[in-house]
């Protein structure tokens, strides 16, 4: 297999050298990769994208980033199929771009799924990861390109302490924690193998009004707008009392862009520090539109009633359980504040209104969406 020659320096009319700045994203149509896309192509990079094949149109998430959307004509962003389970496509891809940097978002990013996907979650988020690196390797880019893996709070699983950091042990419970686990690995060991400037952002849960619409605060959003429209009565959850750090994704990207801008590659927590239930976010969201949710019940047998009118909008279905549960996450990001000067943004408020006005926006104009 051929090598990649490295790139010709760019020079300006000046003569003085440019600093290529080229990106590919893997997961680019997810939440993420989509957020990443607009943050990259806003600082004049040119953005390469890893789309796997569908019979249906998926890239809705960056479709407002094509220079015309009628023609898709691309402006600064490029998009190729691929996938992470096939190493030629990648060695291909890189080989074409020789980008710069490389942004692996790509994954089976569902924890519950993962237990009924469990070998496809491992050949994606674990051996995927080990092929993307390879190709690197294979391209002759170990000592051009830099690397950032998106890495996961849920690696933490059942917590060895409280809050978790860059130091605390890890303890997956799922086999998407378990398959990320051998990517964070695999990237520590590329790093100090050979030396090439990989990192591993381990992000704690963030949202967006582009979150998939079958993660839970999103389902949440989603539910309370069609309720508060009349177009549903109520809607089912699992674990009320699981307690997340959410963030938003947008901000959450520009952690990932900051990693690879310093001088020492190193692996970093970000997160908000702040903790909240699902219960909490459910009554965050009615409270947005002006309903307040009371809770009658245990276990599976809890609703969530709205005072006003006495409806019962939220129950309980043990379908949604995960086999074993992450009960209690909440991050540490001292480190990322410390060297990148980084800070969340958005509260934990202003993410769930946004995520519920989006969603009745969409609701609105599109009940079946």
């Amino acid at each position: 297999m051929a090598q990649c020659t490295e790139p010709s320096s760019t020079t300006s009319l000046n003569g003085q050298p440019i600093k290529r700045k080229v990106a590919i994203i893997t997961g680019i149509t997810g939440q993420d990769g989509s957020y990443l896309a607009e943050f990259l192509l806003e600082k004049g990079y040119e953005v390469h994208g890893i789309v796997r094949r569908s019979s249906s149109f998926n890239t809705g998430r960056i479709e407002h980033l094509y220079k015309n959307p009628q023609t898709h004509m691309e402006g600064n962003m490029k998009l190729h199929y691929g996938d992470l389970t096939d190493s030629t496509c990648l060695v291909k891809i890189i080989n074409e771009v020789k980008p710069t940097e490389i942004y692996n978002l790509g994954a089976q990013s569902h924890v519950k799924i993962s237990f009924d996907l469990a070998e496809y979650t491992a050949d994606v988020d674990g051996v995927g990861t080990l092929r993307l690196l390879d190709a690197i390797k294979t391209c002759g880019l170990t000592g051009s390109v830099r690397f950032y893996q998106a890495s996961t709070s849920e690696l933490y699983g059942k917590v060895q302490e409280i809050p978790q950091r860059e130091t605390t042990p890890f303890y997956p419970r799922s086999p998407y924690g378990a398959a990320k686990l051998y990517a964070y690995w695999i990237v520590v060991n590329f790093r100090e193998a050979y030396n090439l400037f990989a990192v591993n952002g381990i992000l704690f849960n963030h949202e967006s009004p582009r979150r998939g619409a079958n993660f839970v605060t999103r389902k949440i959003s989603r539910s309370v707008a069609k309720i508060h429209l009349g177009q549903l009565d109520c809607f089912s959850l699992g674990n009320l009392d699981s307690k997340r750090d959410w963030g938003h994704a947008k901000d959450y990207v520009e952690a990932m862009w900051l990693m690879l801008q310093e001088e020492k590659p190193e692996d970093y927590v970000i997160a908000t520090g702040e903790v909240h239930s699902v219960r909490e976010f459910v009554e965050k969201a009615f409270k947005h539109v002006e309903k307040t949710i009371v809770w009658e019940g245990k276990d599976e047998n809890e609703v969530g009633r709205c005072q006003e009118t006495g409806d019962i909008h939220v129950r309980v279905d043990l379908k949604y359980y995960r086999p074993t549960e992450v009960d209690y996450l909440q991050g540490d990001s001292s480190k990322a504040q410390e060297r990148l000067g980084w800070r969340p943004q958005v509260t934990f408020e202003e993410l769930v209104k946004e995520m519920v006005d989006a969603d009745i926006e969409l609701m609105r104009s599109n009940p079946n969406a």
